[in-house]
């Protein structure tokens, strides 16, 4: 699978509005006045959430996207539009007069959130035709409507809306909320978690009753297909023609904020792009299990989405081709992570290989090993070398959790010597910092004019 061409897809996104607010500060002190912590704000920051993620999570992958809200008349509503733009995405906000924008105080001491705040009135003013008469005149310059709703008055009646897409022929994508999911009827797809799905249709004993329940909802609300996202589980879509159950590609969760709004954005973006329907939910489980790696509310770009559905002999660790690995260090370079690169025969792997690798590694982010061939090891060691040949020698070498790839070198021939080097491999390379033990000298190493930094 290909990342498809994400620039072909103009997205509309429709719903409720927030910013998130962070302050950040230390505690040292309990306060007199009452048994709560003191907490001295020294930083704050601003993030756009609900809707407004599932647009920057769009406009991460390179694809157009609009995005038509409820807004009050405050600074938050000019906080979220500037940095919507700033992310290159279409601010079509509607004003509601006497209303606040949706907005979520977190204070925040020693990675641990003390309090959270909301400000929200429900948008008791708003006038659902203003919205109407606003997403109609997108929908000649879409190609995609993605519904996202958090039950907070943007979205109290949908109906139309799905209806006014589907009259232009556009699909609806639906990230639904609450009790009640006939309010979507007629929805292209919708993508309830496993939570979300429990409180329409109730709980489950195994499997079978989930696929039964979850193909009873979609036909009764009249849903093309259902896409259920069941964290670890992973997910699973329903449709008239597919029952499809992927599995998660998570390695490690950090943060499951956002996800849904990842999962939505990079779907919608795939298909609106004229991906295939299972293509565009194996793309977006993909895009989910970079997105939970992260802390916070986060988005994934292209090249992050590009090397998580790379295939595994492919991918970010591992035994590697030259022309792979050359992929892989712009990639990696791209962001900003640092490169450290060593080699050597590693003929017979013992206790010190591996403290000398894994030191190595707590130099930067990502290390290589260039591993000489059997024909070098022979000519530096003798005819009765290697014990272990090329293949086995670099599969051990990947297994070890501090190398990330794996590289051979043939090698080329030092100037004043018929030693091979991996010099040609490592000017290719251009590694930040290169590393090599026992009792060289920096000046000495080959390629070492190549690196950043020599380290003995």
């Amino acid at each position: 699978m290909q990342l498809p061409d994400f620039s072909k897809a103009n997205v509309l996104v429709i719903g409720d509005l927030m910013l998130d607010q962070y302050w950040h500060g230390g505690t040292s002190r309990i306060s007199p006045e009452a048994p709560v912590p003191v907490v001295k704000v020294e930083q704050s920051e601003y993030r756009p959430g609900g809707a407004a993620n599932v647009a920057l999570n769009i406009a991460a992958l390179g694809a157009q996207v609009r995005l038509v809200g409820l807004v009050g008349e405050d600074a938050a509503a000019m906080t979220l539009s500037q940095q919507m733009r700033q992310a290159g995405v279409a601010c079509h906000f509607l004003s509601v007069k006497g209303s606040s924008t949706i907005t979520k105080l977190r204070v925040i001491s020693r990675h641990q959130q003390m309090i959270r705040l909301d400000f929200e009135d429900g948008f008791a003013e708003f006038k659902t035709k203003d919205l109407y008469a606003l997403v109609a005149s997108h929908l000649a310059h879409v190609n995609l409507v993605i519904l996202s709703d958090y039950a907070k008055g943007c979205l109290r009646d949908t109906q139309p809306l799905i209806a006014l897409a589907k009259q232009k022929g556009i699909p609806v994508l639906v990230d639904p909320k609450g009790d009640d999911f006939a309010k979507y009827t007629g929805a292209t797809l919708l993508t309830p978690n496993e939570s979300e799905l429990k409180q329409v249709v109730g709980s489950w004993g195994d499997e079978v009753a989930f696929c039964q329940k979850a193909q009873t909802l979609r036909t009764r609300c009249k849903f093309e297909n259902l896409l259920v996202t069941r964290s670890e589980k992973g997910m699973a879509l329903f449709s008239n023609e597919t029952q499809l159950h992927i599995p998660t590609q998570a390695k490690e969760v950090f943060d499951v904020t956002g996800a849904g709004d990842t999962v939505i954005g990079t779907l919608g973006a795939a298909l609106a792009s004229g991906m295939s329907l299972e293509d565009s939910v194996r793309l977006s489980n993909a895009a989910a299990g970079v997105v939970v790696g992260k802390v916070g509310t986060a988005t994934v770009s292209a090249s992050e989405l590009s090397e998580a559905i790379r295939p595994h002999h492919e991918q970010g660790s591992g035994v590697v081709t030259e022309t792979v690995l050359s992929d892989l260090v712009v990639q990696t370079r791209a962001k900003g992570e640092r490169i450290v690169m060593t080699n050597g025969c590693f003929d017979i792997l013992h206790a010190g290989h591996v403290q000398y690798l894994a030191e190595a590694a707590r130099l930067g982010d990502r290390l290589i090993v260039a591993v000489n061939s059997d024909t070098s090891v022979r000519k530096l060691k003798g005819h009765t070398r290697p014990v272990n040949p090329l293949d086995q020698r670099m599969a051990v070498l990947a297994g070890l959790a501090s190398v990330d790839w794996v590289v051979s070198f043939e090698g080329s021939l030092a100037d004043a010597s018929d030693e091979s080097t991996p010099r040609d491999l490592i000017c290719v390379v251009k590694p930040d910092i290169l590393v090599k033990g026992g009792d060289y000298q920096p000046e000495s190493v080959a390629g070492g004019e190549c690196a950043g930094e020599v380290v003995i």
